[in-house]
């Protein structure tokens, strides 16, 4: 009975050990696919853009198309929420594209991206290149040198304390200079 004993109780620490770490590989799969899925929906809304408002390394305000079906680009407004822990867009639609087109606040809609968002320190959301490839420097004051951004991406994982990173680089279509 106690050779038993010892047996069941080897074998229920060890079955409580293994499905604790399925469950944490299960949570640190559905948050990689989460951010792999809104970077590259994140990456088709900037590839499209219009313009670009402004451009800093946590956030970046552009005219662009959100949703497949627009009509007019809309104001788009990529940032971290109050508490770090989340990216948010702010989506307010215009009455035409701009330079005559408005923008009608009173429909401005805001959606969380992505949840559980693990913010590196040293790394920001965006980073913004010119035509020769090179990292411009924040704030990025000429938005018209802007060629291709990178989406930095991290998830927190319970595996590691790391986090799982997505860097996805985005060349913007209108801005093309090797035509």
């Amino acid at each position: 009975m106690v050779v038993m004993g010892v047996f069941f109780a080897a074998f229920g620490v060890f079955f409580n050990n293994y499905l604790r770490a399925y469950t944490d590989y299960q949570r640190d799969g559905t948050n990689f696919t989460q951010i792999a899925t809104q970077s590259e929906r994140i990456a088709n809304v900037l590839r499209g853009l219009t313009d670009i408002v402004s451009a800093n390394g946590d956030d970046i305000v552009a005219y662009a198309y959100f949703s497949p079906g627009d009509t007019f680009t809309s104001l788009v407004h990529y940032y971290y929420d109050a508490t770090k822990r989340a990216i948010i867009v702010e989506v307010t639609p215009m009455t035409a594209n701009p330079p005559t087109g408005t923008v009608i606040t009173a429909s401005k809609e805001t959606y969380t991206v992505v949840e559980n968002y693990n913010k590196k320190a040293g790394t920001t959301l965006f980073q913004y290149f010119n035509a020769g490839g090179n990292l411009l420097a924040l704030p990025v004051t000429d938005q018209h040198t802007i060629v291709d951004i990178q989406v930095n991406l991290i998830a927190d994982t319970a595996q590691t304390t790391k986090g799982q990173e997505l860097d996805v680089k985005v060349s913007l279509r209108n801005r093309k200079v090797n035509l």
